[in-house]
């Protein structure tokens, strides 16, 4: 095996930014397959936070985020160590596609992965066992794909091994969110697969804190969703103790939107879809959230929900077949307070 992460943070000085590339496999051209990845080595006694991003191909902005932000922390002194991957799934990501060409893996439900088989559990098994001994927190960037307008979010799953939720609810409040969704690991998911093997509820197994980010979509550069999540990763860096502290106490959101139910929103026919909501917006029951004409021009579909739905994703792309995802929403969801005493989310 090639020189570890763990090694390369050993033989930096403290204050020092380095880069260097993970190899987790090779081509048949010769080339090998790498993961990059920036580290910013703390002056001691600080947590390490891994940042790591688009682990789907397609979700381009979570790279741009994830680049930015380590520019941004490892220009001031650190207390802890900050690992970044801004490219978790490099074959994905060359083919601008969310799973790997070569073998159609999920990576996102990959971990902690296999040493012996696919490509993409190799991937997954690198990553996981280089990084996870190091990182004592973790945010996972993710963004909507790229037909779809979104809204910044966050993702978050529950462990028994993990802390309390209000805890975490506190720190993914610091992203300044529409909303954070609480994804049930139980049963089946919005989307066929293993919820279970996503890196975040991974690293929780471990016992440490860990949550998706959702920054926008994919395919674009929005700056205010960027921006937006990079101040974000600052103030958690430096909640968390990897970075100084820049935040007056009270700056500290007191309460965040908690979703515990949501859903995609299918189309029933095909033509090109018109957006009527916006992401973020709180749609009544039975408003459409966008309508459907056919390639005649005729209107062939309303679509809408029976119950009220928040928004959180909405279709920009307007070619739309039968049973396209034209929208992404919460349909259960309530203000939390953070300043109640712990125990008090459920």
């Amino acid at each position: 095996m090639n020189s570890t992460v763990a090694d390369h943070l050993t033989r930096m000085a403290a204050g020092e930014v380095d880069r260097g590339l993970m190899e987790v496999g090779g081509l048949a051209s010769g080339n090998a397959i790498g993961v990059p990845y920036m580290i910013a080595r703390g002056t001691g006694g600080g947590p390490c936070l891994w940042v790591n991003a688009t682990v789907h191909g397609d979700e381009s902005q979570a790279s741009i985020v994830a680049t930015e932000f380590f520019r941004a922390v490892s220009a001031h002194p650190l207390r802890g160590d900050v690992i970044v991957t801004p490219v978790a799934n490099p074959l994905a990501f060359d083919q601008r596609r969310k799973h790997s060409p070569f073998d159609g893996t999920d990576l996102d439900q990959s971990f902690p992965g296999r040493s012996d088989f696919l490509g993409t559990q190799r991937l997954a098994h690198r990553l996981f066992s280089e990084l996870s001994p190091l990182a004592d927190t973790v945010v996972n960037i993710h963004t909507m794909g790229p037909f779809l307008d979104a809204c910044n979010y966050a993702v978050y799953k529950l462990h028994p091994a993990a802390g309390d939720e209000r805890e975490l609810l506190s720190l993914i409040a610091l992203f300044d969110l529409r909303v954070a969704c609480r994804m049930d690991v139980s049963g089946p998911g919005e989307l066929p697969g293993r919820v279970e093997g996503a890196l975040d509820y991974q690293m929780l197994e471990l016992g440490k804190r860990a949550f998706m980010l959702e920054a926008g979509a994919g395919g674009r550069y929005d700056r205010p969703a960027v921006e937006k999540a990079v101040r974000g990763l600052l103030r958690f860096a430096a909640e968390t103790g990897t970075a100084a502290k820049t935040d007056a106490p009270g700056d500290r959101p007191a309460s965040i939107c908690r979703a515990t139910r949501r859903t995609h929103v299918t189309s029933a026919e095909g033509g090109f879809f018109r957006a009527l909501a916006e992401p973020g917006d709180v749609v009544p029951a039975g408003r459409p959230l966008g309508e459907i004409r056919n390639v005649y021009g005729d209107k062939v579909e309303a679509v809408s929900l029976p119950t009220p739905a928040l928004v959180i994703g909405i279709r920009r792309d307007p070619i739309v077949h039968s049973g396209d995802r034209v929208g992404f929403v919460a349909t259960e969801w309530a203000d939390i307070d953070l300043t109640a005493p712990s125990g008090e989310t459920s």
